[in-house]
Protein backbone atom coordinates (compact mmCIF):
# COMPACT_ATOMS: atom_id res chain seq x y z
CA UNK A 1 0.00 0.00 0.00
CA UNK A 2 1.34 2.85 -1.17
CA UNK A 3 1.78 5.96 1.78
CA UNK A 4 0.40 9.45 1.74
CA UNK A 5 3.75 11.05 1.16
CA UNK A 6 4.52 8.91 -1.75
CA UNK A 7 0.94 9.18 -3.13
CA UNK A 8 0.73 12.72 -3.21
CA UNK A 9 4.54 12.70 -4.44
CA UNK A 10 2.48 10.63 -7.69
CA UNK A 11 -0.17 12.69 -7.88
CA UNK A 12 1.60 15.68 -8.25
CA UNK A 13 3.77 14.62 -11.29
CA UNK A 14 0.77 13.14 -12.71
CA UNK A 15 -0.89 16.53 -12.65
CA UNK A 16 1.75 17.89 -14.79
CA UNK A 17 0.54 19.14 -18.32
CA UNK A 18 2.21 17.60 -21.02
CA UNK A 19 2.15 21.16 -23.02
CA UNK A 20 4.69 22.07 -20.44
CA UNK A 21 7.37 20.80 -22.35
CA UNK A 22 8.65 21.57 -25.61
CA UNK A 23 9.22 18.80 -28.93
CA UNK A 24 13.03 17.24 -28.67
CA UNK A 25 12.59 17.57 -24.27
CA UNK A 26 13.56 14.41 -22.64
CA UNK A 27 12.55 14.10 -19.10
CA UNK A 28 15.07 11.94 -16.78
CA UNK A 29 13.84 10.15 -13.15
CA UNK A 30 16.66 9.98 -11.56
CA UNK A 31 17.62 7.48 -8.37
CA UNK A 32 18.94 9.95 -6.09
CA UNK A 33 16.89 12.05 -3.25
CA UNK A 34 17.86 15.63 -4.08
CA UNK A 35 19.19 17.20 -7.35
CA UNK A 36 22.96 17.66 -8.25
CA UNK A 37 24.50 20.55 -7.33
CA UNK A 38 25.46 23.11 -10.40
CA UNK A 39 28.62 24.27 -9.68
CA UNK A 40 30.94 21.86 -11.61
CA UNK A 41 31.70 19.36 -8.30
CA UNK A 42 27.90 17.67 -8.42
CA UNK A 43 26.79 16.02 -5.75
CA UNK A 44 24.97 12.41 -5.84
CA UNK A 45 27.68 10.26 -6.36
CA UNK A 46 28.69 9.22 -10.41
CA UNK A 47 24.96 9.53 -10.94
CA UNK A 48 25.37 13.20 -10.15
CA UNK A 49 28.37 13.38 -12.61
CA UNK A 50 26.43 11.43 -15.26
CA UNK A 51 23.88 14.16 -15.47
CA UNK A 52 24.69 17.45 -14.27
CA UNK A 53 28.37 16.85 -14.81
CA UNK A 54 29.90 15.58 -18.22
CA UNK A 55 26.62 17.35 -20.01
CA UNK A 56 27.40 20.27 -18.71
CA UNK A 57 31.18 21.30 -17.29
CA UNK A 58 33.81 19.16 -19.09
CA UNK A 59 37.53 17.70 -18.27
CA UNK A 60 40.61 18.63 -20.22
CA UNK A 61 40.16 14.29 -21.59
CA UNK A 62 37.52 11.94 -21.49
CA UNK A 63 35.97 9.16 -22.21
CA UNK A 64 34.77 8.01 -25.23
CA UNK A 65 31.27 7.44 -24.28
CA UNK A 66 30.16 6.10 -27.90
CA UNK A 67 32.53 3.28 -27.43
CA UNK A 68 30.67 0.12 -27.25
CA UNK A 69 32.86 -2.52 -27.49
CA UNK A 70 34.34 -2.20 -24.33
CA UNK A 71 35.52 0.05 -21.56
CA UNK A 72 35.40 3.12 -22.87
CA UNK A 73 39.23 4.83 -23.37
CA UNK A 74 41.07 8.35 -22.57
CA UNK A 75 40.32 10.83 -25.45
CA UNK A 76 41.24 14.16 -25.91
CA UNK A 77 38.69 16.78 -24.95
CA UNK A 78 39.50 20.45 -23.41
CA UNK A 79 43.26 19.31 -23.66
CA UNK A 80 44.15 18.24 -27.37
CA UNK A 81 47.84 16.42 -25.71
CA UNK A 82 49.36 15.38 -22.87
CA UNK A 83 52.46 13.63 -21.64
CA UNK A 84 54.65 13.26 -18.45
CA UNK A 85 57.69 14.71 -18.39
CA UNK A 86 60.12 11.89 -19.10
CA UNK A 87 63.02 13.70 -17.16
CA UNK A 88 60.54 14.60 -14.12
CA UNK A 89 57.34 11.77 -14.41
CA UNK A 90 55.37 13.81 -11.81
CA UNK A 91 54.92 16.44 -14.19
CA UNK A 92 52.57 16.49 -16.50
CA UNK A 93 51.86 18.85 -19.77
CA UNK A 94 48.74 19.37 -21.14
CA UNK A 95 47.92 21.38 -24.22
CA UNK A 96 44.85 23.08 -24.80
CA UNK A 97 42.09 23.41 -27.53
CA UNK A 98 41.85 26.17 -29.38
CA UNK A 99 38.30 28.06 -29.48
CA UNK A 100 36.36 26.58 -26.63
CA UNK A 101 34.60 29.10 -24.99
CA UNK A 102 31.96 28.66 -21.73
CA UNK A 103 28.38 29.64 -21.63
CA UNK A 104 28.37 32.75 -20.72
CA UNK A 105 30.80 33.74 -23.69
CA UNK A 106 33.75 34.02 -22.18
CA UNK A 107 37.45 31.53 -23.05
CA UNK A 108 38.57 28.59 -21.75
CA UNK A 109 41.94 29.00 -21.93
CA UNK A 110 44.79 28.21 -19.22
CA UNK A 111 43.83 31.00 -16.67
CA UNK A 112 40.83 28.89 -16.58
CA UNK A 113 42.30 25.76 -15.89
CA UNK A 114 44.45 27.35 -13.19
CA UNK A 115 41.35 28.85 -11.61
CA UNK A 116 40.21 25.43 -11.52
CA UNK A 117 42.82 23.78 -9.84
CA UNK A 118 43.11 26.69 -6.72
CA UNK A 119 39.24 26.20 -6.69
CA UNK A 120 40.04 22.27 -5.65
CA UNK A 121 43.30 22.07 -3.95
CA UNK A 122 44.20 25.17 -3.01
CA UNK A 123 42.46 26.61 0.83
CA UNK A 124 44.71 30.03 0.22
CA UNK A 125 42.80 30.93 -3.07
CA UNK A 126 40.14 33.59 -2.97
CA UNK A 127 37.83 30.82 -4.96
CA UNK A 128 38.28 27.98 -2.75
CA UNK A 129 35.29 26.01 -3.13
CA UNK A 130 35.39 23.88 0.84
CA UNK A 131 32.13 21.46 -0.80
CA UNK A 132 33.49 20.98 -4.41
CA UNK A 133 37.44 19.94 -2.50
CA UNK A 134 35.47 17.68 -0.09
CA UNK A 135 34.08 15.96 -3.84
CA UNK A 136 37.46 15.94 -4.51
CA UNK A 137 39.13 14.64 -2.21
CA UNK A 138 38.93 10.73 -2.42
CA UNK A 139 39.35 11.10 -6.17
CA UNK A 140 42.44 13.34 -6.59
CA UNK A 141 44.28 13.56 -3.52
CA UNK A 142 47.50 13.58 -4.61
CA UNK A 143 47.93 16.92 -6.79
CA UNK A 144 50.98 18.87 -5.55
CA UNK A 145 51.22 22.14 -7.56
CA UNK A 146 50.33 23.61 -11.26
CA UNK A 147 51.48 26.48 -13.49
CA UNK A 148 50.29 28.62 -16.46
CA UNK A 149 53.18 27.83 -19.19
CA UNK A 150 51.00 29.92 -21.82
CA UNK A 151 47.69 30.91 -22.94
CA UNK A 152 47.43 27.41 -24.50
CA UNK A 153 49.23 24.70 -21.75
CA UNK A 154 49.32 24.48 -18.45
CA UNK A 155 51.88 21.61 -16.07
CA UNK A 156 50.21 19.68 -12.80
CA UNK A 157 52.89 18.55 -10.90
CA UNK A 158 51.44 15.33 -8.53
CA UNK A 159 53.24 14.47 -5.22
CA UNK A 160 54.41 11.27 -6.63
CA UNK A 161 54.59 9.58 -10.02
CA UNK A 162 51.22 8.37 -11.27
CA UNK A 163 51.11 6.37 -14.21
CA UNK A 164 47.18 6.65 -14.33
CA UNK A 165 47.09 10.04 -13.53
CA UNK A 166 44.81 10.91 -17.15
CA UNK A 167 41.96 8.75 -15.53
CA UNK A 168 42.06 10.93 -12.54
CA UNK A 169 42.16 14.48 -14.48
CA UNK A 170 38.83 12.74 -16.08
CA UNK A 171 37.36 13.87 -12.75
CA UNK A 172 38.12 17.81 -12.63
CA UNK A 173 35.42 19.36 -14.12
CA UNK A 174 35.92 23.16 -15.68
CA UNK A 175 33.99 26.11 -14.69
CA UNK A 176 33.74 29.60 -15.67
CA UNK A 177 35.78 31.92 -13.64
CA UNK A 178 34.17 35.10 -15.55
CA UNK A 179 30.86 33.93 -14.85
CA UNK A 180 31.88 32.85 -10.86
CA UNK A 181 33.22 36.74 -11.08
CA UNK A 182 29.86 37.60 -12.37
CA UNK A 183 28.06 35.93 -9.90
CA UNK A 184 29.48 37.47 -6.78
CA UNK A 185 32.59 35.65 -6.13
CA UNK A 186 30.97 32.82 -4.30
CA UNK A 187 30.26 29.27 -5.44
CA UNK A 188 26.45 29.18 -4.28
CA UNK A 189 25.72 32.61 -6.73
CA UNK A 190 27.62 30.63 -9.06
CA UNK A 191 25.30 27.56 -8.91
CA UNK A 192 22.29 29.88 -9.32
CA UNK A 193 24.24 31.17 -12.78
CA UNK A 194 26.38 28.40 -13.78
CA UNK A 195 28.71 28.07 -16.43
CA UNK A 196 30.90 25.29 -18.21
CA UNK A 197 32.14 24.52 -21.52
CA UNK A 198 29.53 21.24 -22.25
CA UNK A 199 26.81 20.36 -24.77
CA UNK A 200 24.27 21.38 -22.65
CA UNK A 201 23.80 24.49 -20.26
CA UNK A 202 21.93 24.54 -17.14
CA UNK A 203 18.95 27.19 -17.11
CA UNK A 204 17.23 27.02 -14.14
CA UNK A 205 17.14 24.78 -11.14
CA UNK A 206 15.54 24.07 -8.11
CA UNK A 207 15.31 21.33 -5.06
CA UNK A 208 12.83 19.24 -7.63
CA UNK A 209 14.66 19.72 -11.40
CA UNK A 210 17.36 20.55 -13.39
CA UNK A 211 16.63 22.12 -17.00
CA UNK A 212 19.63 22.25 -19.35
CA UNK A 213 19.29 23.20 -22.79
CA UNK A 214 21.42 22.73 -26.11
CA UNK A 215 24.57 24.56 -25.89
CA UNK A 216 24.00 26.24 -29.52
CA UNK A 217 28.03 27.43 -29.71
CA UNK A 218 29.24 23.80 -28.54
CA UNK A 219 32.91 23.67 -29.76
CA UNK A 220 32.09 19.86 -30.20
CA UNK A 221 30.36 20.20 -33.36
CA UNK A 222 30.39 16.30 -34.24
CA UNK A 223 28.94 15.44 -30.67
CA UNK A 224 26.56 18.44 -30.25
CA UNK A 225 23.33 17.42 -28.85
CA UNK A 226 20.27 16.74 -30.68
CA UNK A 227 18.06 17.05 -27.90
CA UNK A 228 16.58 21.04 -27.41
CA UNK A 229 16.10 20.18 -23.73
CA UNK A 230 16.78 17.81 -20.28
CA UNK A 231 15.14 17.96 -17.14
CA UNK A 232 15.99 15.87 -14.52
CA UNK A 233 14.12 14.73 -11.89
CA UNK A 234 15.30 13.51 -8.54
CA UNK A 235 12.95 10.26 -7.23
CA UNK A 236 14.64 8.11 -4.95
CA UNK A 237 11.48 5.95 -4.90
CA UNK A 238 11.26 3.17 -7.48
CA UNK A 239 7.58 3.10 -7.37
CA UNK A 240 7.58 7.24 -7.78
CA UNK A 241 9.67 6.64 -10.97
CA UNK A 242 8.15 3.54 -12.75
CA UNK A 243 4.41 5.39 -12.20
CA UNK A 244 6.05 8.40 -13.76
CA UNK A 245 7.52 6.92 -16.72
CA UNK A 246 4.37 4.71 -17.60
CA UNK A 247 2.10 7.80 -17.14
CA UNK A 248 4.70 10.16 -19.83
CA UNK A 249 5.63 12.25 -17.34
CA UNK A 250 9.15 11.30 -17.54
CA UNK A 251 11.18 9.47 -21.12
CA UNK A 252 13.95 7.55 -19.00
CA UNK A 253 13.96 6.44 -15.46
CA UNK A 254 17.07 4.80 -14.19
CA UNK A 255 17.07 1.11 -12.33
CA UNK A 256 13.41 0.43 -13.02
CA UNK A 257 12.19 -2.17 -10.33
CA UNK A 258 13.42 -5.42 -11.51
CA UNK A 259 9.87 -6.94 -11.41
CA UNK A 260 7.89 -3.92 -13.17
CA UNK A 261 11.00 -5.28 -16.50
CA UNK A 262 9.11 -7.89 -18.29
CA UNK A 263 5.89 -5.73 -18.56
CA UNK A 264 7.44 -2.46 -19.45
CA UNK A 265 9.10 -4.33 -22.07
CA UNK A 266 5.64 -5.98 -22.81
CA UNK A 267 4.10 -2.74 -23.03
CA UNK A 268 6.63 -1.33 -25.30
CA UNK A 269 8.80 0.54 -23.33
CA UNK A 270 12.57 -0.06 -24.35
CA UNK A 271 14.39 -1.88 -20.76
CA UNK A 272 18.29 -1.87 -21.65
CA UNK A 273 20.98 -3.00 -19.55
CA UNK A 274 24.40 -3.65 -20.45
CA UNK A 275 28.22 -4.68 -19.21
CA UNK A 276 28.85 -1.85 -16.48
CA UNK A 277 31.98 -1.43 -14.14
CA UNK A 278 29.89 -1.25 -10.76
CA UNK A 279 29.79 -3.10 -7.90
CA UNK A 280 27.72 -3.85 -5.21
CA UNK A 281 29.67 -4.67 -2.08
CA UNK A 282 30.15 -4.19 1.20
CA UNK A 283 33.59 -2.56 2.56
CA UNK A 284 34.45 -3.89 5.68
CA UNK A 285 36.39 -2.39 8.35
CA UNK A 286 39.19 -4.21 9.24
CA UNK A 287 40.30 -3.22 13.15
CA UNK A 288 41.49 -4.40 16.48
CA UNK A 289 37.65 -4.24 17.99
CA UNK A 290 36.39 -5.48 14.76
CA UNK A 291 35.61 -9.38 13.82
CA UNK A 292 37.17 -8.57 10.55
CA UNK A 293 40.62 -8.31 11.92
CA UNK A 294 40.63 -12.56 11.07
CA UNK A 295 40.87 -13.05 7.31
CA UNK A 296 39.03 -16.09 7.65
CA UNK A 297 35.76 -13.99 8.96
CA UNK A 298 36.15 -11.87 6.14
CA UNK A 299 36.38 -14.81 3.65
CA UNK A 300 33.51 -16.86 6.01
CA UNK A 301 31.13 -13.73 5.14
CA UNK A 302 32.28 -13.98 1.17
CA UNK A 303 30.74 -17.43 1.32
CA UNK A 304 27.62 -16.41 3.51
CA UNK A 305 26.28 -14.50 0.30
CA UNK A 306 23.86 -16.23 -1.83
CA UNK A 307 24.70 -14.11 -5.02
CA UNK A 308 22.32 -16.23 -7.12
CA UNK A 309 19.43 -15.51 -5.28
CA UNK A 310 20.20 -11.42 -6.03
CA UNK A 311 20.25 -11.67 -9.62
CA UNK A 312 17.04 -13.42 -9.02
CA UNK A 313 15.50 -10.58 -7.35
CA UNK A 314 16.88 -8.20 -9.85
CA UNK A 315 15.50 -9.97 -12.35
CA UNK A 316 18.66 -10.59 -14.20
CA UNK A 317 20.10 -6.73 -14.00
CA UNK A 318 22.78 -8.22 -12.23
CA UNK A 319 25.87 -10.83 -12.21
CA UNK A 320 27.26 -12.90 -9.23
CA UNK A 321 30.61 -10.49 -8.15
CA UNK A 322 33.70 -12.64 -6.95
CA UNK A 323 36.01 -9.82 -6.95
CA UNK A 324 36.57 -6.13 -7.80
CA UNK A 325 36.78 -6.87 -11.25
CA UNK A 326 34.30 -9.46 -13.39
CA UNK A 327 36.09 -13.13 -13.94
CA UNK A 328 36.05 -12.45 -17.52
CA UNK A 329 38.42 -9.31 -16.98
CA UNK A 330 42.19 -10.33 -17.14
CA UNK A 331 42.77 -8.29 -14.45
CA UNK A 332 40.86 -11.07 -12.34
CA UNK A 333 43.39 -13.43 -12.20
CA UNK A 334 43.52 -17.04 -10.20
CA UNK A 335 42.39 -15.92 -6.90
CA UNK A 336 42.39 -19.45 -4.30
CA UNK A 337 39.19 -18.79 -2.82
CA UNK A 338 35.90 -19.37 -5.48
CA UNK A 339 33.35 -17.26 -3.53
CA UNK A 340 29.85 -19.29 -3.74
CA UNK A 341 26.85 -19.64 -1.21
CA UNK A 342 28.24 -22.39 0.97
CA UNK A 343 26.68 -21.72 4.40
CA UNK A 344 28.60 -24.72 5.43
CA UNK A 345 31.91 -23.31 4.74
CA UNK A 346 31.18 -20.29 5.88
CA UNK A 347 30.57 -21.82 9.71
CA UNK A 348 33.42 -24.26 9.89
CA UNK A 349 35.88 -20.88 8.85
CA UNK A 350 33.94 -19.02 11.96
CA UNK A 351 34.59 -21.86 13.91
CA UNK A 352 38.54 -22.72 12.61
CA UNK A 353 38.83 -18.06 13.97
CA UNK A 354 36.85 -19.00 17.82
CA UNK A 355 33.79 -17.80 17.09
CA UNK A 356 30.72 -19.49 18.18
CA UNK A 357 27.30 -18.59 17.58
CA UNK A 358 26.28 -15.48 15.18
CA UNK A 359 28.71 -12.82 14.14
CA UNK A 360 27.07 -9.46 14.66
CA UNK A 361 27.59 -7.44 12.17
CA UNK A 362 25.85 -3.60 11.94
CA UNK A 363 26.61 -2.04 7.79
CA UNK A 364 25.61 1.14 7.31
CA UNK A 365 23.24 1.34 3.73
CA UNK A 366 21.13 4.05 1.79
CA UNK A 367 18.02 3.56 1.19
CA UNK A 368 19.05 4.90 -2.92
CA UNK A 369 21.14 7.17 -4.55
CA UNK A 370 24.07 6.75 -7.27
CA UNK A 371 22.73 3.51 -8.72
CA UNK A 372 22.22 1.71 -5.50
CA UNK A 373 19.86 -0.40 -7.18
CA UNK A 374 17.21 -1.67 -4.61
CA UNK A 375 19.34 -1.49 -2.12
CA UNK A 376 16.92 -2.78 0.94
CA UNK A 377 15.17 -5.29 -0.58
CA UNK A 378 18.45 -6.95 -1.44
CA UNK A 379 20.12 -6.57 1.95
CA UNK A 380 17.15 -7.65 3.42
CA UNK A 381 18.14 -11.09 1.11
CA UNK A 382 21.65 -10.97 2.44
CA UNK A 383 20.66 -10.69 6.17
CA UNK A 384 18.71 -14.20 5.31
CA UNK A 385 21.21 -15.79 3.47
CA UNK A 386 24.14 -14.49 5.80
CA UNK A 387 22.17 -15.65 8.87
CA UNK A 388 21.95 -19.28 7.87
CA UNK A 389 25.92 -19.25 7.45
CA UNK A 390 26.53 -17.74 10.86
CA UNK A 391 26.02 -13.53 10.44
CA UNK A 392 23.43 -11.47 12.26
CA UNK A 393 23.11 -8.15 10.44
CA UNK A 394 21.59 -5.31 11.18
CA UNK A 395 21.32 -1.67 9.25
CA UNK A 396 21.57 2.03 9.83
CA UNK A 397 20.11 3.64 7.11
CA UNK A 398 20.96 7.03 5.98
CA UNK A 399 20.82 9.01 2.92
CA UNK A 400 23.50 8.51 0.49
CA UNK A 401 24.83 11.66 0.53
CA UNK A 402 25.20 11.66 4.22
CA UNK A 403 26.87 7.52 3.79
CA UNK A 404 29.32 9.19 1.67
CA UNK A 405 30.04 11.88 4.24
CA UNK A 406 30.16 8.97 6.74
CA UNK A 407 32.51 7.41 4.69
CA UNK A 408 35.20 9.54 4.30
CA UNK A 409 35.13 10.05 8.17
CA UNK A 410 34.85 6.56 9.40
CA UNK A 411 35.73 7.78 13.23
CA UNK A 412 32.77 9.99 13.50
CA UNK A 413 30.54 9.87 16.11
CA UNK A 414 28.04 8.73 14.15
CA UNK A 415 29.48 5.26 13.19
CA UNK A 416 29.86 3.99 16.29
CA UNK A 417 28.99 0.08 16.22
CA UNK A 418 29.22 0.19 12.63
CA UNK A 419 31.34 -2.62 11.11
CA UNK A 420 30.51 -2.09 7.90
CA UNK A 421 29.79 -0.44 5.15
CA UNK A 422 27.50 -1.03 1.70
CA UNK A 423 28.06 1.79 -1.23
CA UNK A 424 28.21 1.01 -5.03
CA UNK A 425 31.15 1.68 -6.46
CA UNK A 426 32.71 2.00 -9.93
CA UNK A 427 35.68 -0.16 -11.03
CA UNK A 428 36.10 1.69 -14.60
CA UNK A 429 39.50 3.18 -14.04
CA UNK A 430 42.29 3.41 -11.59
CA UNK A 431 41.88 5.94 -9.22
CA UNK A 432 38.83 4.26 -7.66
CA UNK A 433 40.88 1.27 -7.38
CA UNK A 434 43.40 3.02 -5.10
CA UNK A 435 41.00 5.00 -3.43
CA UNK A 436 39.72 1.28 -2.22
CA UNK A 437 42.41 -0.32 -1.72
CA UNK A 438 45.78 1.75 -1.16
CA UNK A 439 46.62 2.83 2.08
CA UNK A 440 44.87 4.57 3.94
CA UNK A 441 41.45 3.30 3.10
CA UNK A 442 38.10 3.11 4.80
CA UNK A 443 38.57 -0.47 5.66
CA UNK A 444 41.94 0.00 7.38
CA UNK A 445 43.38 -3.05 4.79
CA UNK A 446 46.98 -2.84 4.16
CA UNK A 447 48.89 -5.97 3.12
CA UNK A 448 52.22 -4.63 2.49
CA UNK A 449 52.61 -7.04 -0.31
CA UNK A 450 49.53 -6.20 -1.97
CA UNK A 451 50.85 -2.13 -1.48
CA UNK A 452 54.60 -2.69 -2.68
CA UNK A 453 52.74 -4.54 -6.27
CA UNK A 454 50.11 -1.25 -5.82
CA UNK A 455 52.83 0.62 -5.94
CA UNK A 456 54.74 -0.50 -8.49
CA UNK A 457 51.65 -0.40 -10.58
CA UNK A 458 51.50 3.31 -9.90
CA UNK A 459 55.24 4.71 -10.49
CA UNK A 460 56.59 2.35 -12.80
CA UNK A 461 56.85 4.32 -15.94
CA UNK A 462 58.35 1.48 -17.74
CA UNK A 463 56.04 -1.47 -17.02
CA UNK A 464 55.15 -3.52 -20.19
CA UNK A 465 52.88 -5.97 -18.82
CA UNK A 466 50.37 -3.92 -16.39
CA UNK A 467 47.35 -6.56 -16.91
CA UNK A 468 49.48 -9.05 -15.42
CA UNK A 469 50.67 -7.11 -12.47
CA UNK A 470 47.38 -6.33 -11.85
CA UNK A 471 45.51 -9.30 -11.89
CA UNK A 472 48.41 -10.68 -9.22
CA UNK A 473 47.19 -7.54 -7.31
CA UNK A 474 43.67 -8.76 -7.15
CA UNK A 475 44.34 -12.73 -6.64
CA UNK A 476 45.36 -11.10 -2.72
CA UNK A 477 42.69 -8.89 -2.93
CA UNK A 478 40.19 -11.67 -3.29
CA UNK A 479 41.77 -14.02 -1.33
CA UNK A 480 42.31 -11.23 1.60
CA UNK A 481 38.35 -9.58 1.33
CA UNK A 482 38.95 -6.25 2.72
CA UNK A 483 35.34 -6.07 0.81
CA UNK A 484 32.49 -8.54 0.63
CA UNK A 485 32.20 -9.01 -3.78
CA UNK A 486 28.67 -9.04 -4.26
CA UNK A 487 27.08 -8.72 -7.39
CA UNK A 488 27.83 -6.51 -10.07
CA UNK A 489 25.38 -4.19 -11.68
CA UNK A 490 24.35 -5.06 -15.26
CA UNK A 491 23.35 -0.68 -15.62
CA UNK A 492 19.23 -1.28 -15.99
CA UNK A 493 17.10 1.64 -17.13
CA UNK A 494 13.74 1.93 -19.08
CA UNK A 495 12.65 4.33 -21.65
CA UNK A 496 9.60 5.71 -23.40
CA UNK A 497 9.61 4.28 -27.21
CA UNK A 498 9.76 7.84 -28.61
CA UNK A 499 13.53 8.30 -26.46
CA UNK A 500 16.18 7.03 -29.51
CA UNK A 501 19.95 6.76 -29.93
CA UNK A 502 20.70 5.08 -26.82
CA UNK A 503 24.60 4.34 -26.72
CA UNK A 504 24.75 2.06 -24.36
CA UNK A 505 28.68 2.20 -22.81
CA UNK A 506 29.90 0.01 -20.92
CA UNK A 507 30.89 2.85 -18.56
CA UNK A 508 29.20 4.57 -15.11
CA UNK A 509 28.31 7.36 -17.61
CA UNK A 510 26.14 8.27 -20.97
CA UNK A 511 26.33 10.25 -24.03
CA UNK A 512 23.28 11.99 -23.67
CA UNK A 513 24.02 14.23 -26.60
CA UNK A 514 23.50 10.83 -28.86
CA UNK A 515 20.14 10.62 -27.75
CA UNK A 516 16.62 12.46 -29.63
CA UNK A 517 13.08 12.33 -29.62
CA UNK A 518 10.37 10.97 -32.17
CA UNK A 519 6.81 12.38 -31.20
Amino acid sequence: MLSLARLALITALLAAPLSAYAQGTLRIGMTAADVPTTTGAPTGGLEGTRFAGYPVFEPLVMWDLRQTDGPPRIIPWLATEWHSDPADRTRWIFTLRHGVTFHDGSAFDADAVVFNLARFFDPASPQFDRAGAATQASRVPFIAKWERLGPDSVAITTKAPTTYFAEIVTGILMASPAQYAKAGSTWPGFAASPSGTGAFRIVASDRSTITMERNPAYWNTARAAKLDRVILRPMPDAITRIAALRSGQVDWIEVPPPDAMPSLAKAGFTVATSPFPHIWPYWLKIGPDTPFKDVRVRQAFNYAIDRDGLVTLLNGAAEPAKGFWKQSDPRFGHPKNDYVYDPVKAKALLTEAGFKGQVPVKILISFAGSGQMLPLPMNELVQQSAKEAGFDLTFSVVDFTQMTSLRNRPEAPEMQGVTATNSSFTTADMTWFYYSFFPPNWPGYDNPEVTAMMQQYKTDFSLTNGTELLARIHEKLVDDAPWVWIVHDRNPRAFSPNVKGYVPAQSWFTDLTAISMEN
